[in-house]
């Protein structure tokens, strides 16, 4: 019996490789002869950088409200590949605190993007997840010389927010050789940049944003789609804040094409990374989870992705002698949604270690694996 355990991180109580691990020890003791293999699953937000092999550099830059922090990158010499979380720097946990959807930036990503091309990288792998920031990514601009001006021809201040005064980026200044790296952005959501599903809509609120900021915000971002020249309304875009508008433009400005800006999703790549494929492909009992399952967990989260591989192997008929697809379970502190009538879902019993909540969670889902196979 094969079983493969690919969970997202737990936020704020769990990572990734924990809560395999942590998962695999409670369906071991269910299944003691079972051949369990555990990924720590990543789709662009906190802990995606880790998913990838390089040295890490830590230095000293910005938190999303403007403080000094410290935060850090994986770097590649081989490649000249750096690989940068934009929650390392700019995420909502390290300004919990001092919550400001209008002024929040990515001042500090920019930081980490222009010190990774002083080490000699050309390419630049960013996880566009757990963001605190809802600016376009004009933050990484500044950060690498850009100015954001109004009518004017006065500086705008920080932030998301003063975008709806955008008139022209300057870019006098610019780090033309940070600038020209290429970027790969990996989404952790199909939401576009403007309107009803657009970033502010959905993410801002999290993010400490009132009703009226949301619209405020909406507003900012297709000022600056219009400005940079970008579709409001293509999928992807509204990643952490919108942030793919503010590097394709930047690429644009360089090269006049898109070409040096690949906007993927996030939990494909790191699945493809970690061989998750091929391993699921084999798999009798696929195991996945995060913290919260809900309405944005089929959309470009890791749970998606998981079982998308999942139909794929089915499909295939390649993982069992009888050609049927692996179980997907599924464990989340909270379902705010179900997922399939075919899933088997545990919800993780409170007021207990989150070690022991997902040991008895994986030890829940293998006794239901058991049940189903008899």
């Amino acid at each position: 019996m094969n079983i493969v355990i690919a969970p997202d991180s737990y936020k704020g109580f769990a990572t990734a490789d924990q809560a395999a691990t942590w998962l695999a020890d409670g369906v071991a003791e269910v299944l003691p002869n079972a051949t369990i293999t555990t990924f720590g699953m990543a789709d662009g937000g906190e802990g995606t950088a880790a998913r990838f092999s390089g040295e890490t550099i830590t230095l000293p830059t910005t938190d999303a409200a403007g403080r000094l922090t410290e935060a850090s990158y994986r770097y590649d010499r081989a490649t000249k590949t750096a690989y940068i979380d934009i929650a390392a720097a700019s995420g909502l946990p390290a300004v919990a605190d001092k919550l400001d959807a209008l002024s929040a930036d990515t001042y500090g990503t920019g930081v980490l993007i222009a010190d990774a091309q002083t080490h000699g990288a050309q390419r630049v792998v960013l996880g566009l997840g757990g963001s605190a920031t809802t600016d376009g990514g004009m933050g990484i601009l500044v950060a690498l010389g850009a100015a954001p001006h109004d009518k004017r021809g006065y500086p705008l201040p920080k932030g998301g927010g003063p975008l709806d005064r955008l008139e022209h980026i300057d870019t006098a200044n610019l780090n033309v050789a940070a600038a020209g790296m290429e970027f790969v952005l990996l989404a952790d959501t199909t939401a576009p940049a403007c309107g009803p599903n657009g970033s502010a809509e959905v993410f801002a609120r999290q993010k400490g944003a009132n009703d009226e900021q949301v619209t405020h915000l909406d507003t900012a971002l297709t000022r600056l789609c219009d400005v940079a020249g970008v579709d409001p309304d293509a999928e992807f875009m509204g990643a952490a804040g919108a942030t793919p508008v503010g590097l394709i433009w930047l690429s644009r400005l360089i090269y006049g094409t898109n070409d040096h800006v690949h906007l993927l999703p996030g939990a494909a790549v790191v699945a493809q990374e970690l061989g998750l494929p091929d391993a699921i492909a084999q798999a009798d009992l696929v195991i996945t989870g995060e913290g919260r399952f809900d309405e944005q967990s089929g959309r470009g989260k890791v749970i998606s992705q998981i079982s998308q591989l999942v139909d794929a192997a089915g499909q295939n008929n390649s993982n069992n002698d009888d050609g049927t697809a692996p179980v997907l379970a599924i464990a989340a502190a909270e379902f705010s949604t179900q997922p399939g009538e075919n899933v088997l879902s545990v919800q993780l019993a409170p007021g207990k270690d989150v070690g022991d909540q997902l040991r008895a969670a994986g030890a829940e889902i293998a006794r239901k694996f058991q049940e189903l196979s008899r």
